[in-house]
């Protein structure tokens, strides 16, 4: 659209914190600006993605993209000066909105100071943190320096709602990254691998810590397999800031792995996978959106996952389960997370089995009760923000 004549520009500032968002980001940013009534300027934090569609990045996203208290520790200083770097922005710059993007330990802790200080700049939070899961009375509080929510998930918006928070649902963008038609077949016959032969995802994750974490046993897991499997193929895709990571810990695979980065390759190999093996997250429902049968990992320092464990007020971390209201998929989480127990839950996903049936048939439901088709959730989200303008 963007058809503005003589009418002032809108300035937009958005903030992510970590390659999600900043997908999420570039997205809602593209939409945006192909609905909006008036010219639009933005500003804030993103990645590549988001600065390719117009954001000067006011410093590297990189700085704030850590995980876990060995990472975050030693940078605390540098991320609390960017904290108030955001925050300064904000206040120098009056844009018309803030959408802080995902990452909440880093971008809430932005909406509510640029909310103390600069009360009339309205704050939507796009990607609800999981306070159904964590911390319930975390969403009465979100009321003090949030004006919106953009939900991405079903179950959202009733939650919020009860707590009194303004929340509109535009859908998860996983719907609308499900492979295309035929993409799975072709990915096979470009990297020569047979219409039958069984092919295992492996994905450790995109945050460092959690690639660490999770590589060796997930190794493991592959060269188990490799002796059942003779003809076994492996894909790994990852993303670029962990990718010398898993290249180097998968050279020591004993079988051939195709490592991919791109995100086409990404979702035609999703399209082309008999199986997964994922570090719990977003991942797990793009899996079941593509229709591939999973087991969802998750591991951390000992003290660090007991305390995640201890305060979880729901019964299973990955969203197909929860969106299904069922354990349709196996999760292995701390000491559950062996060699053993991954395989156990693996191989009967790797054949012609039941299990992969009631899998399959598990995703069937999965794919109808979330919708795939229909407007885009970037769509979606953009028109909820400029509802707000």
């Amino acid at each position: 659209m963007n058809t503005g004549g003589d009418r002032p520009p809108r300035h937009i500032m958005l903030v992510a914190g970590e390659t999600s968002g900043d997908t999420l980001g570039a997205e809602l940013m593209a939409a945006l600006k192909e609905m909006s009534p008036f010219p639009l300027v933005f500003s804030g934090v993103g990645g590549e993605n988001m600065e390719r569609e117009g954001l000067s990045s006011i410093f590297p996203m990189t700085d704030i993209a850590v995980m876990g208290p060995r990472e975050i520790i030693p940078r605390l200083p540098l991320i609390f000066r960017r904290i108030w770097q955001t925050v300064r922005h904000a206040v120098e710059a009056k844009p018309d909105i803030v959408v802080v993007i995902d990452s909440p330990e880093f971008t809430h802790m932005v909406a509510k100071r640029i909310a103390r200080r600069a009360p009339s700049i309205p704050i939507v939070d796009y990607v609800l943190p999981s306070v159904w899961a964590w911390r319930q009375s975390r969403a009465r509080a979100m009321k003090k320096y949030i004006r919106r929510v953009l939900a991405l998930l079903p179950f959202e918006p009733a939650f919020l709602r009860s707590a009194g928070v303004d929340c509109v649902y535009v859908g998860h963008p996983a719907i609308h990254r499900v492979p295309e038609a035929g993409a799975g077949a072709r990915f096979r016959e470009v990297h020569g691998i047979g219409p039958a032969d069984p092919l295992l995802l492996v994905l450790p994750g995109s945050r460092l810590n959690e690639v660490k974490h999770l590589i060796g046993i997930f190794g493991d897991v592959v060269k188990q397999l490799a002796r059942d499997i003779p003809n076994l193929r492996v894909v790994l895709p990852t993303v670029p800031h962990v990718r010398e990571l898993v290249e180097r810990a998968a050279a020591s695979w004993p079988v051939d792995v195709l490592v991919v980065w791109d995100e086409t390759e990404k979702r035609a190999a999703f399209g082309a996978a008999t199986a997964a093996m994922a570090a719990s997250g977003t991942v797990a429902l793009e899996l079941g959106l593509a229709r591939v049968p999973m087991v969802i990992a998750y591991r951390a320092e000992a003290i660090v996952g007991w305390f995640a464990l201890s305060v979880l007020k729901i019964p299973s971390v990955v969203l197909v389960n929860l969106i299904l209201d069922r354990p349709a998929v196996r999760e292995y989480l701390q000491s559950r997370c062996t060699t053993a127990d991954l395989l156990d839950g693996l191989r009967p996903l790797m054949s012609d089995t039941a299990e992969r049936h009631r899998a399959l048939a598990d995703l069937d439901e999965l794919r109808a009760r979330i919708g795939v088709g229909g407007v885009p959730p970037s769509r979606r989200a953009a028109q909820a923000v400029l509802e707000l303008l």
